[in-house]
């Protein structure tokens, strides 16, 4: 039950409290994976692990404000934590021992502005991103940091003890998964920071847990030293890497999108469509972070889907708590004791406490491969671009064959696992059907070339003729409603903006797909109030919504902020079609 809904202020300790415990819970998760980040990359000098450590907190709380404040089309408004993103710890690490910090922040820059581009043109993305495609890059990413932290469990000092490493890693593993297990849903928000104490504590019975840095440590201070700068060169070797960190920004956008769609739909009381003008906000201010991150010499940030969890659990979605969020972290950073009691984790306890994160991951990629449906066509997509990303990034396919620019864009088993991915899912597409298309303007004369282009694709399917009169039905009331999405005022202005209908599907069903110009109202919010009550919709427009979802399996409508797509299915059968309403 939504308590605070995002737009409401909750009392100042409610909101105050919640920032805490959010900041408490993710501090550890945030720092560690930079500090996992310079070690396993081999640099040396504390200037430059206290500098990323510095600039990480710093710029994931302005990330984190943006995201919760929405300035103009600048975040997605909700309190959503931001925090490092691991998925770029493998290219990152390659970066870091290819070229150094400079090439590493300089490839996160670019790659940060090509973010910006997804955001303006979000509706192309869901085209080439399947769940299939993201699914697998997921499991990629989950195998890829695989070797890296298997190494870093070992990262012990020479006089340790044998016993050291494995004890404290397994600690640790073992507390996080029992407690998983068993520990009720409030003590589960607290299972990962249980683990890491668990296991430092193990850890300081082998004298692993050196509290000499923070003893040493200023309580207020900033860094002195260690901003890298950026490598403006452009060499062969910025050209090798620059598409894996490209396709990761188009994975982690897809990420961005799925969460900011999951947090619209338990931030509410009432159940509303996706607004992805929000989306794109979201994603907007992702990209906007991750250009500070990268000018900052540190790593992408994402958002944390736990943060999520959190919402649902405490029933607090307003933005207050986003803000109060952002004020913490940006606090800490200018605390050196407070990080450096992080930074004194030893490497087993670390890289045991992200296998298990990298551990859900792979879980959580399964899932999204899953949840459109599995047959055997996506089944051998998903396993073979998989196995072919694990086998270059373990330099076991032709790895002596390849030199130069092509050795170090094959590499990475990201690149090359989700190239291999997109390519077969793009020649699925192909095979499965051509979709007939007509592009018009928006206006009332276009209905004739709608209902032509209708009866065409029935006909060459072989619709009965009861199909038919259902399928231009259909078509019909959908274009009137996409229509009624902007006022009599604006009616004039109709015969500038352009419409692109496209109509696919079997001798059983059929897709239509009107995309438009944006207009201001949700028609499935609309929908929804058809059961309810129709408040101050007029007669016809009612009427036409009633219809359309009559005639149609799935009413689907998606607002961008220069975008709107309507997604029609229509069964040719209505004796065996299922009414449903489906929100993106």
């Amino acid at each position: 039950m939504i308590r605070h809904e995002p737009h409401e202020t909750p009392p100042a300790a409610v909101a105050v409290g919640l920032g805490l415990q959010y900041t408490a819970l993710y501090l550890a998760a945030i720092v560690i994976t930079p500090v996992i980040l310079v070690r396993a990359a081999g640099a040396t000098g504390d200037a430059h692990l206290t500098w990323i450590v510095f600039a990480t907190l710093l710029v994931t709380g302005v990330s984190s404000l943006l995201q919760a404040a929405r300035f103009w089309r600048m975040g997605a408004g909700y309190p959503l934590l931001i925090g490092s993103s691991w998925a770029f710890l493998a290219v990152c690490v390659s970066a870091l021992e290819a070229g150094g910090a400079a090439l590493m922040a300089t490839l996160i820059c670019v790659s940060s502005v090509f973010q910006f581009g997804l955001s303006a043109r979000l509706a192309w993305l869901r085209r080439i991103i399947t769940p299939t495609v993201a699914g697998t890059v997921v499991m990629l990413i989950a195998a890829s940091v695989a070797s890296i932290l298997f190494e870093h469990l070992k990262h012990v000092p020479e006089a340790a003890a044998p016993a050291a490493a494995p004890v404290s890693a397994a600690v640790t593993v073992v507390v996080i998964v029992l407690l998983g297990l068993f520990a009720s849903a409030a003590l589960r928000q607290w299972v990962l920071a249980i683990g890491l104490v668990a296991g430092c504590g193990a850890a300081s019975f082998f004298g692993l847990y050196d509290v000499s840095g923070i003893i040493a440590a200023d309580w207020v201070g900033v860094p002195s030293g260690g901003w890298p700068g950026l490598d403006l060169s452009f060499d062969a070797t910025f050209w090798s890497l620059l598409p894996a960190f490209l396709f990761l920004t188009v994975i982690e956008t897809g990420k961005t999108v799925g969460e900011t769609t999951a947090v619209q739909s338990l931030a509410w009381r009432r159940p509303r469509a996706t607004d992805f003008r929000e989306v794109q906000g979201g994603v907007t201010a992702t990209g906007i972070g991750n250009l500070l991150g990268g000018l900052g010499g540190t790593m992408p940030n994402t958002i944390y889907s736990s943060s999520i969890a959190m919402i649902e659990l405490t029933g607090v979605a307003s933005r207050r708590v986003g803000v109060w969020i952002a004020v913490f972290l940006m606090a800490v950073a200018f605390l050196p004791k407070a990080a450096a009691v992080v930074l004194a984790i030893p490497g087993p306890v670390a890289a045991a406490y992200m296998m298990v994160l990298a551990a859900m991951l792979f879980v959580l990629g399964m899932r999204m491969v899953v949840q459109e449906g599995l047959d055997y066509r996506k089944a051998l997509i998903v396993g073979l671009s998989f196995w072919v990303g694990v086998g270059f990034e373990d330099g076991k396919i032709f790895a002596d064959q390849l030199d130069g620019w092509w050795a170090g864009l094959f590499a990475s088993g990201l690149t090359s696992g989700g190239l291999t991915a997109i390519a077969l899912s793009g020649l699925l597409h192909l095979l499965e059907g051509r979709r007939q298309r007509l592009e018009t303007v928006l206006g009332a004369g276009s209905q004739g070339e709608i209902d032509a282009l209708l009866r065409r694709f029935a006909a060459a399917r072989r619709w009965s003729e009861a199909g038919a009169e259902r399928l231009g039905a259909a078509g019909e009331e959908a274009f009137l409603s996409i229509m009624g999405a902007w006022s009599e005022a604006d009616a004039e202005a109709l015969a500038s903006r352009r419409l692109l209908v496209t109509v696919r599907g079997d001798h059983q069903e059929a897709e239509l797909e009107f995309v438009a110009s944006a207009g201001e109202d949700n028609l499935q919010d609309l929908i929804f109030l058809l059961s309810d009550q129709p408040g101050d919709m007029d007669v016809e427009r009612e009427l036409s919504l009633r219809l359309l979802r009559h005639y149609a399996t799935s009413v689907r409508h998606q607002q961008y902020h220069n975008t709107d797509i309507l997604i029609v299915q229509v069964h040719a059968d209505p004796a065996t079609r299922t009414r449903r309403g489906q929100t993106d």
